[in-house]
């Protein structure tokens, strides 16, 4: 039985110390408590536990815009964090974990900001019909956590531009996500912005639990930084999906070449190269270089620009710049 509520709001808009605040407040809840967890991340895709991250975000784009990807535990599909997005989490035992009075949490809040909610099939939110609440989650060690999105003022634009899949042929066996119509929470309530969201969170968190929640103190930074670090290691991010494939083709003045790739755990594992160009050592040239190279494209292009004749190597780096890996 939860006896006692905690509720814990985060100032940090860095996706690595915001999901490694989440896992120290799974580890450290007890177990007659429930924890609410409210945070924000800064142009951020966060892709499932089991997700390509090349079949799902625009990586190259979203990192030349000053953006981070991130990897959480939950499964599910990839979604956009920017600061008109308000995420939640619950915390607590698996034994009170109640998806019922959780998901009563998120409708009453909305309820307060003059929304009419409806619960889908996916373990998604949707209001008039659209969605603007996605839900995943997770459990071990005798404790459970569901956490999701809350769209307020998302940038839309950017949403579509990084989570569009990239032109690059990509046969991966990981799991893609479902597309599915959003709305911004704002557009159904003008004026409401993600601190009276908060403030609306707070509220309804109380009344269905109907108690008091009392705010998370001494949280230990210096066991939270190390996990951060680790969430935003490049062996996390890229190194974890199953093997998947990538192909491209281009015509050039110097012929036509047809380029595949096998990857596994974010590095070049296998290169096979179809061309009619004159330059018969010229597949045995890009094995060279790619093979054993990250499957990153300042990586890959660097490779080919140290081992090929500049005349080739500038199609081939401009051929895989376009891909928008």
């Amino acid at each position: 039985m939860i006896e006692k509520l905690r509720l814990y709001i985060s100032d940090c808009v860095d996706p690595y110390k915001n999901l490694a605040t989440e896992k120290y407040l799974f580890d450290k809840t007890p177990e007659d408590c429930c924890t609410l967890y409210l945070w924000q991340n800064q142009r951020t895709v966060v892709i499932g536990r089991n997700q390509n991250p090349w079949a799902e975000c625009q990586c190259s784009v979203l990192k030349s815009d000053g953006g981070k990807l991130a990897r959480r535990l939950s499964g599910g599909g990839a979604v956009f964090h920017d600061l008109g997005n308000l995420n939640f989490t619950f915390l607590c035992s698996t034994k009170n974990y109640d998806l019922t009075k959780q998901m009563q949490v998120i409708q009453k809040a909305c309820a307060l900001a003059g929304v009419y909610t409806e619960l889908s099939g996916r373990n998604d939110i949707l209001a008039n019909g659209k969605k603007f609440s996605g839900n995943a989650f997770y459990n071990s060690n005798g404790k459970s956590y569901h956490h999701g999105t809350l769209l307020i003022n998302a940038d839309m634009q950017n949403m579509q531009r990084y989570l569009t899949p990239p032109k690059a042929k990509l046969e991966a066996k990981g799991v893609k996500s479902v597309k599915s119509r959003v709305v911004n929470l704002s557009q159904l309530s003008p004026g409401l912005t993600c601190q009276s969201m908060i403030e609306h969170m707070i509220s309804a968190f109380e009344n269905v639990y109907n108690m008091q929640a009392v705010l998370w103190e001494n949280i230990d930074f210096d066991e939270i930084l190390p996990l951060a670090r680790h969430y935003g290691s490049w062996d996390y991010l890229y190194g974890t999906p199953p093997p998947f494939s990538f192909t491209c083709e281009g015509r050039f003045t110097w012929g036509h070449i047809q380029l595949h790739l096998q990857i596994s755990k974010g590095v070049i594992e296998y290169v096979k190269v179809y061309t009619d160009a004159l330059e018969w050592e010229l597949p045995e040239l890009i094995n060279t270089a790619l093979s054993g190279c990250r499957f990153e494209i300042t990586k890959m292009t660097d490779a080919i620009k140290n081992t090929l004749p500049n005349y080739l190597a500038d199609d081939l780096v401009n051929l895989l710049k376009s891909q928008e890996l």
